[in-house]
C-alpha cells in the first residue's frame, strides 16, 4: 500500500478491514485481519466481492515497534465498537505497564495484543463505560496518556489519529502533544462519506476528487450522511507548559 503522507511509503505490517451489517447499534461488527501484506491475501479479494455494509473500517499496517501478529493489527473490536489508528505513544515501552495497569478487569482480559494502539481504545472504552460520550471519551483517554507520560518524564510526542464507530456513527481525530499530528481527510463523494489518513484516488476515473484536510487538534463526527467538526484539546503535561 503506497502513501504519500506517511513516515513510510509502504504499509505491509499486516492489514484489517471490519464491517457493521446494520446500523442498529449493538450487533457486534465483522473483523478480518491478517499479517500477511493485503495486496497478497486472496482471502481478503473473496470477502471483498461478497461482503455488503453501510459503513466500513480498513487498516493497513506499519508496526511502531510491536511485533507483526494477527492480534496488533488493527481495525480492534469490543462490544459493538471498532476502532483503528495512525501515530503513537512516545517511549511507549517506557508507560506501557502503567496504562495496562489503568484497565478494568473486563477490559484487561479483552486485550489480545501488545500495541499502545490497542491500549489506548481499551482505556477509551473504560471512560465510555463509565458513562462518557465517545469524543469525550478520547479526549479523556488521551489526557490520562499525557499525564502517565508526564510521571515517566517521557518527552517524546504523543501523535493520534484515529477513527471509532458504534455501528450508527464514526468519530475520527487529528491530535499531537506536538506539532505533527498525522494527516487525515474527510470525502464527502458519490458513494458515500471517506474518512482517510490521506487522499485516495481511483486511477481510472478519479471518482473522490474534494478532500478536506483535518485540521489539528480536531474531532470529526459523521452521521447519517452528515459531517461535523468541533476542536479537540488535550490537556497538556505539565512540563510542556
Amino acid at each position: 500500500m503506497q502513501a504519500d503522507e506517511s513516515k513510510v511509503s509502504t504499509n505491509g505490517d499486516g492489514f484489517g478491514i471490519g464491517w457493521y451489517t446494520g446500523y442498529d447499534g449493538h450487533t457486534a461488527p465483522g473483523v478480518y485481519r491478517e499479517v500477511m501484506p493485503a495486496w497478497s491475501d486472496e482471502n481478503l479479494l473473496a470477502l471483498c466481492s461478497a461482503v455488503r455494509s453501510p459503513l466500513f473500517f480498513a487498516h493497513v499496517r506499519a508496526t511502531t515497534g510491536t511485533a507483526v501478529a494477527r492480534q496488533n493489527c488493527h481495525p480492534y473490536r469490543f462490544d459493538h465498537y471498532l476502532f483503528m489508528h495512525n501515530g503513537q505513544i512516545g517511549d511507549y515501552a517506557k508507560v506501557r505497564r502503567q496504562l495496562e495497569a489503568a484497565l478494568p478487569d473486563e477490559l484487561y482480559a479483552a486485550r489480545k495484543g501488545a500495541t499502545d494502539s490497542e491500549l489506548m481504545f481499551l482505556l477509551a472504552m473504560a471512560h465510555v463505560q463509565r458513562g462518557a460520550a465517545p469524543v469525550d471519551a478520547m479526549r479523556e483517554m488521551l489526557t490520562d496518556v499525557r499525564a502517565a507520560m508526564e510521571s515517566r518524564g517521557i518527552r517524546a510526542p504523543l501523535r493520534f489519529a484515529a477513527a471509532l464507530s458504534d455501528g450508527q456513527q464514526v468519530f475520527a481525530f487529528r491530535y499531537a502533544s506536538d506539532d505533527k499530528p498525522p494527516s487525515l481527510y474527510v470525502n464527502r463523494c458519490d458513494h458515500g462519506t471517506v474518512v482517510a489518513s490521506e487522499p485516495l484516488q481511483d486511477r481510472a476515473n478519479d471518482c473522490c476528487p474534494e478532500w478536506t484536510p483535518v485540521p489539528p487538534n480536531t474531532a470529526v463526527t459523521v452521521a447519517r450522511g452528515q459531517v461535523a467538526s468541533e476542536p479537540f484539546f488535550v490537556e497538556a503535561m505539565a512540563a510542556s507548559q
